[in-house]
Protein backbone atom coordinates (compact mmCIF):
# COMPACT_ATOMS: atom_id res chain seq x y z
CA UNK A 1 0.00 0.00 0.00
CA UNK A 2 1.32 3.11 -0.81
CA UNK A 3 2.22 6.00 1.32
CA UNK A 4 -0.80 8.71 1.79
CA UNK A 5 0.44 12.21 -0.05
CA UNK A 6 2.53 14.46 2.32
CA UNK A 7 0.40 17.53 3.21
CA UNK A 8 1.95 21.04 2.18
CA UNK A 9 2.73 23.43 5.41
CA UNK A 10 -0.08 25.11 5.05
CA UNK A 11 -2.59 22.32 4.60
CA UNK A 12 -1.30 21.37 7.78
CA UNK A 13 -1.58 24.39 9.49
CA UNK A 14 -5.53 24.73 8.71
CA UNK A 15 -5.55 21.36 10.04
CA UNK A 16 -4.01 22.51 13.39
CA UNK A 17 -6.65 25.25 13.62
CA UNK A 18 -9.47 23.37 12.99
CA UNK A 19 -10.44 22.10 16.48
CA UNK A 20 -12.28 19.24 17.46
CA UNK A 21 -14.82 20.20 19.86
CA UNK A 22 -15.24 18.31 23.00
CA UNK A 23 -18.43 19.41 25.06
CA UNK A 24 -20.15 22.77 24.82
CA UNK A 25 -17.62 25.34 25.25
CA UNK A 26 -14.54 22.91 25.05
CA UNK A 27 -11.97 22.48 22.38
CA UNK A 28 -9.27 20.11 21.15
CA UNK A 29 -6.32 20.94 19.32
CA UNK A 30 -3.32 19.40 18.16
CA UNK A 31 0.37 20.24 17.59
CA UNK A 32 2.48 19.41 14.11
CA UNK A 33 3.63 15.96 14.32
CA UNK A 34 7.26 15.41 14.74
CA UNK A 35 7.75 18.38 17.26
CA UNK A 36 9.19 17.62 20.00
CA UNK A 37 10.18 20.82 22.00
CA UNK A 38 7.85 23.44 23.65
CA UNK A 39 4.90 24.55 21.52
CA UNK A 40 5.24 27.58 19.27
CA UNK A 41 3.21 30.49 21.13
CA UNK A 42 1.82 31.30 17.60
CA UNK A 43 0.25 27.92 17.56
CA UNK A 44 -1.55 28.64 20.78
CA UNK A 45 -2.25 32.08 20.44
CA UNK A 46 -4.42 31.50 17.04
CA UNK A 47 -5.81 27.54 18.33
CA UNK A 48 -7.24 30.23 21.30
CA UNK A 49 -8.46 32.33 18.58
CA UNK A 50 -10.25 29.63 16.52
CA UNK A 51 -12.17 28.50 19.68
CA UNK A 52 -13.37 32.06 20.61
CA UNK A 53 -14.30 32.64 17.42
CA UNK A 54 -16.21 29.09 17.70
CA UNK A 55 -18.92 30.61 20.08
CA UNK A 56 -19.58 33.63 18.53
CA UNK A 57 -22.00 34.72 15.42
CA UNK A 58 -21.79 37.79 12.94
CA UNK A 59 -18.76 39.56 14.86
CA UNK A 60 -15.32 40.44 14.39
CA UNK A 61 -12.26 40.46 17.08
CA UNK A 62 -11.46 43.81 17.18
CA UNK A 63 -8.42 42.74 20.07
CA UNK A 64 -7.07 39.84 22.00
CA UNK A 65 -4.50 39.73 25.12
CA UNK A 66 -2.73 36.81 26.42
CA UNK A 67 -0.20 35.40 28.78
CA UNK A 68 1.77 32.48 28.50
CA UNK A 69 2.05 30.97 31.54
CA UNK A 70 3.96 27.25 30.98
CA UNK A 71 5.58 26.00 27.75
CA UNK A 72 3.26 23.44 25.79
CA UNK A 73 3.71 20.35 25.43
CA UNK A 74 3.85 18.75 21.37
CA UNK A 75 3.34 15.26 22.60
CA UNK A 76 -0.51 15.86 23.68
CA UNK A 77 -3.39 17.47 22.99
CA UNK A 78 -4.22 21.06 23.91
CA UNK A 79 -7.85 21.57 25.57
CA UNK A 80 -9.36 25.08 24.93
CA UNK A 81 -12.08 26.11 27.72
CA UNK A 82 -14.09 29.17 26.56
CA UNK A 83 -15.92 31.20 29.57
CA UNK A 84 -18.82 33.19 27.54
CA UNK A 85 -18.21 36.65 29.48
CA UNK A 86 -20.41 38.93 28.32
CA UNK A 87 -23.01 39.44 24.74
CA UNK A 88 -23.75 42.85 24.99
CA UNK A 89 -25.66 45.05 21.53
CA UNK A 90 -22.03 45.80 20.15
CA UNK A 91 -19.29 43.68 21.83
CA UNK A 92 -19.14 40.51 22.67
CA UNK A 93 -16.58 39.50 25.40
CA UNK A 94 -14.94 35.99 25.42
CA UNK A 95 -11.72 34.00 28.37
CA UNK A 96 -9.98 31.50 26.77
CA UNK A 97 -8.19 28.89 28.88
CA UNK A 98 -5.26 26.39 27.73
CA UNK A 99 -4.64 23.07 29.36
CA UNK A 100 -2.34 20.45 29.70
CA UNK A 101 -1.87 18.00 32.09
CA UNK A 102 -4.57 19.27 34.49
CA UNK A 103 -3.18 22.48 34.61
CA UNK A 104 -3.58 26.07 32.69
CA UNK A 105 -0.73 27.00 30.01
CA UNK A 106 -2.04 29.95 28.72
CA UNK A 107 -5.21 32.04 28.78
CA UNK A 108 -6.49 34.79 26.81
CA UNK A 109 -9.16 37.78 26.91
CA UNK A 110 -11.21 38.31 23.71
CA UNK A 111 -13.09 41.07 22.24
CA UNK A 112 -15.46 40.62 19.13
CA UNK A 113 -17.65 43.57 17.78
CA UNK A 114 -20.46 44.26 15.60
CA UNK A 115 -18.74 45.69 12.03
CA UNK A 116 -19.41 49.74 11.69
CA UNK A 117 -18.28 52.56 9.87
CA UNK A 118 -16.68 55.70 12.07
CA UNK A 119 -13.79 58.22 12.05
CA UNK A 120 -10.91 56.92 10.41
CA UNK A 121 -7.37 57.24 10.36
CA UNK A 122 -3.58 55.76 10.10
CA UNK A 123 0.13 56.17 10.34
CA UNK A 124 2.02 55.74 7.07
CA UNK A 125 3.45 52.71 6.07
CA UNK A 126 7.24 53.61 5.53
CA UNK A 127 9.08 53.34 2.19
CA UNK A 128 10.81 49.20 1.85
CA UNK A 129 11.52 47.59 -1.08
CA UNK A 130 8.69 45.74 -2.31
CA UNK A 131 8.79 41.53 -1.55
CA UNK A 132 9.60 40.63 -4.96
CA UNK A 133 13.31 42.70 -5.01
CA UNK A 134 13.75 40.69 -1.67
CA UNK A 135 15.71 36.93 -1.42
CA UNK A 136 12.65 34.43 -0.72
CA UNK A 137 13.61 32.04 3.07
CA UNK A 138 14.56 28.54 -0.01
CA UNK A 139 17.75 31.09 -1.01
CA UNK A 140 18.46 31.87 2.44
CA UNK A 141 18.24 28.24 4.13
CA UNK A 142 20.60 27.04 1.28
CA UNK A 143 22.79 29.13 2.39
CA UNK A 144 22.64 28.65 6.44
CA UNK A 145 21.94 24.78 6.15
CA UNK A 146 25.52 23.86 7.17
CA UNK A 147 25.82 26.44 9.47
CA UNK A 148 23.09 26.05 11.75
CA UNK A 149 23.48 23.77 15.30
CA UNK A 150 22.67 20.43 14.71
CA UNK A 151 20.01 20.33 17.30
CA UNK A 152 17.96 23.74 15.30
CA UNK A 153 18.68 22.22 11.93
CA UNK A 154 15.88 20.27 11.10
CA UNK A 155 13.59 22.77 12.56
CA UNK A 156 15.01 25.76 10.83
CA UNK A 157 15.47 23.66 7.22
CA UNK A 158 11.88 22.37 7.50
CA UNK A 159 9.13 24.02 4.97
CA UNK A 160 6.91 26.43 6.63
CA UNK A 161 3.29 27.55 6.36
CA UNK A 162 4.26 30.96 6.66
CA UNK A 163 6.66 33.38 3.98
CA UNK A 164 9.03 35.64 5.18
CA UNK A 165 10.87 38.25 3.43
CA UNK A 166 13.30 40.58 5.90
CA UNK A 167 13.32 43.95 4.53
CA UNK A 168 17.24 44.12 6.68
CA UNK A 169 18.74 40.88 6.06
CA UNK A 170 21.43 40.14 8.27
CA UNK A 171 23.80 37.58 9.46
CA UNK A 172 20.92 35.28 12.24
CA UNK A 173 24.41 32.85 13.57
CA UNK A 174 26.76 36.12 14.80
CA UNK A 175 24.54 39.24 14.32
CA UNK A 176 26.27 42.24 14.50
CA UNK A 177 24.50 44.81 17.01
CA UNK A 178 21.77 47.11 15.09
CA UNK A 179 18.75 49.49 16.48
CA UNK A 180 16.20 47.61 17.64
CA UNK A 181 13.86 47.99 14.43
CA UNK A 182 13.42 45.37 11.63
CA UNK A 183 10.86 45.34 8.61
CA UNK A 184 9.49 42.12 7.42
CA UNK A 185 7.24 41.03 4.74
CA UNK A 186 4.66 38.00 5.96
CA UNK A 187 2.05 35.94 4.03
CA UNK A 188 0.53 32.57 4.19
CA UNK A 189 3.13 30.06 1.20
CA UNK A 190 -0.49 29.30 -0.44
CA UNK A 191 -3.78 30.60 -0.86
CA UNK A 192 -6.57 30.68 1.90
CA UNK A 193 -10.09 29.67 2.44
CA UNK A 194 -11.99 33.00 2.97
CA UNK A 195 -13.65 34.60 5.73
CA UNK A 196 -11.93 37.24 8.26
CA UNK A 197 -12.01 35.34 10.99
CA UNK A 198 -9.62 32.39 9.48
CA UNK A 199 -7.37 35.21 8.49
CA UNK A 200 -7.00 36.78 10.98
CA UNK A 201 -6.12 33.37 13.24
CA UNK A 202 -3.75 33.45 10.73
CA UNK A 203 -1.99 36.52 11.16
CA UNK A 204 -1.91 35.88 15.40
CA UNK A 205 -0.28 32.74 14.32
CA UNK A 206 2.30 34.48 12.41
CA UNK A 207 2.48 37.35 14.32
CA UNK A 208 5.07 35.41 17.09
CA UNK A 209 7.70 34.63 14.39
CA UNK A 210 10.12 37.40 14.93
CA UNK A 211 8.68 40.38 17.61
CA UNK A 212 11.44 38.98 20.20
CA UNK A 213 13.64 38.63 17.93
CA UNK A 214 13.53 42.61 17.52
CA UNK A 215 14.48 43.32 21.18
CA UNK A 216 17.55 41.25 20.53
CA UNK A 217 18.60 43.57 17.60
CA UNK A 218 20.60 46.16 20.03
CA UNK A 219 22.31 43.37 21.90
CA UNK A 220 24.07 41.16 18.87
CA UNK A 221 22.71 38.21 20.03
CA UNK A 222 21.65 35.29 17.79
CA UNK A 223 18.64 33.67 18.87
CA UNK A 224 20.36 29.92 18.19
CA UNK A 225 23.17 30.94 21.18
CA UNK A 226 23.40 29.17 23.75
CA UNK A 227 24.02 32.33 25.98
CA UNK A 228 20.62 33.28 26.02
CA UNK A 229 16.96 31.89 27.01
CA UNK A 230 14.18 33.55 25.12
CA UNK A 231 10.23 32.84 25.68
CA UNK A 232 6.98 34.75 24.86
CA UNK A 233 5.42 35.82 28.30
CA UNK A 234 2.71 37.77 26.76
CA UNK A 235 1.01 39.01 23.35
CA UNK A 236 -1.67 41.19 22.48
CA UNK A 237 -3.31 42.49 18.66
CA UNK A 238 -5.33 45.01 17.56
CA UNK A 239 -7.34 44.13 14.26
CA UNK A 240 -8.21 47.67 12.08
CA UNK A 241 -9.21 46.71 9.05
CA UNK A 242 -10.13 43.58 6.81
CA UNK A 243 -6.72 42.32 5.12
CA UNK A 244 -6.17 38.92 3.80
CA UNK A 245 -3.53 36.60 5.04
CA UNK A 246 -2.11 35.00 2.07
CA UNK A 247 -1.18 38.20 0.54
CA UNK A 248 2.09 40.27 1.68
CA UNK A 249 2.02 42.11 4.65
CA UNK A 250 5.01 44.22 5.95
CA UNK A 251 5.52 43.78 9.21
CA UNK A 252 6.97 46.59 11.02
CA UNK A 253 8.35 46.05 14.35
CA UNK A 254 10.78 47.81 17.02
CA UNK A 255 11.71 47.38 20.36
CA UNK A 256 11.53 50.36 22.80
CA UNK A 257 13.04 48.69 25.85
CA UNK A 258 14.73 45.78 27.17
CA UNK A 259 15.07 45.74 31.08
CA UNK A 260 14.78 42.95 34.07
CA UNK A 261 15.61 40.32 31.43
CA UNK A 262 12.84 40.84 29.53
CA UNK A 263 11.98 42.55 25.95
CA UNK A 264 9.44 44.66 25.53
CA UNK A 265 8.59 44.69 21.68
CA UNK A 266 6.06 46.11 19.19
CA UNK A 267 4.46 46.03 15.46
CA UNK A 268 2.23 47.55 12.64
CA UNK A 269 0.90 45.49 9.68
CA UNK A 270 0.48 47.15 6.65
CA UNK A 271 -0.85 45.93 3.18
CA UNK A 272 1.26 46.28 0.32
CA UNK A 273 -1.70 49.26 -0.65
CA UNK A 274 -0.76 51.53 3.00
CA UNK A 275 -3.42 49.66 4.89
CA UNK A 276 -2.73 49.91 8.68
CA UNK A 277 -4.61 46.29 9.21
CA UNK A 278 -2.90 44.99 12.68
CA UNK A 279 -0.37 46.04 15.80
CA UNK A 280 0.90 43.84 18.36
CA UNK A 281 2.58 43.97 21.56
CA UNK A 282 4.57 41.68 22.94
CA UNK A 283 6.97 41.14 26.42
CA UNK A 284 9.60 37.98 26.15
CA UNK A 285 12.01 36.14 28.30
CA UNK A 286 15.62 37.20 27.38
CA UNK A 287 17.61 35.92 30.01
CA UNK A 288 21.52 35.85 29.88
CA UNK A 289 22.08 31.89 30.95
CA UNK A 290 24.05 31.48 34.41
CA UNK A 291 22.35 35.01 35.46
CA UNK A 292 19.92 34.38 38.75
CA UNK A 293 16.58 34.31 37.45
CA UNK A 294 14.15 37.28 37.62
Amino acid sequence: MSAPPKQSPVTELLGLLDLEPIEVNIFRGLSPKGRTQRVFGGQVLAQALVAAYRTVDERVCHSLHAYFLLPGDPLVPILYEVDRSRDGKSFTSRRVVAIQHGRPIFHMAVSFQVMEAGLDHAVALPPVPPPEELPGEDELREELADKIPERYRQQFLRERPIELRPVDRRDILNPAKAPPQQCVWVRAAERLPDGIALHQCVLAYSSDMTLLDTSLRPHGISIFSDRIQIASIDHAMWFHRPFRADEWLLYVQDSPSGSGARGFSRGLVYTREGALVASAVQEGLMRLRGEASQ
